[in-house]
């Protein structure tokens, strides 16, 4: 069975930084593309981060782009979310995904088929 665990979210200052991971398990993780979503309240679920399965190629929303930093362990089966520079507006729920039948990297929420439960991100002013 496939299971997505995310970590690392919490309460930040604006200016700050956080670190988030998840770790994969059930699945050929290292073949596969990822990627970080998130979701404001009354927003719709978007695409923040993506990596293809591996590494070599990454995708940044413009909102992020230059803050964040999407990585990850084929070894460790983990992928990562660097967020530094935080903003009040990067307030969410933050989830990674996995599109397990895809090696190269994509946006569309349609493409991934098992989700974290998701860590949620609050950006003081």
């Amino acid at each position: 069975q496939v299971q997505l665990v995310e970590s690392g979210g919490g309460l930040v200052q604006a200016g700050g930084s956080l670190r988030l991971s998840c770790a994969v398990s059930g699945g050929t993780f290292s073949r596969n593309a990822m990627g970080w979503f998130r979701q404001a309240p009354g927003k719709d679920r978007e695409c923040v981060a993506a990596i293809s399965w591996s590494g070599d190629s990454t995708y940044y929303t413009d909102a992020v782009q230059g803050r964040f930093t999407i990585s990850r362990d084929n070894a460790k089966n983990t992928v990562y979310l660097q967020m530094n520079s935080l903003k009040p507006e990067d307030t969410a729920v933050y989830y990674c995904a996995w599109a397990s039948f895809r090696r190269t990297l994509t946006t569309s929420r349609g493409a991934y088929d098992y989700w974290g439960q998701g860590t949620q991100v609050t950006v003081s002013s």
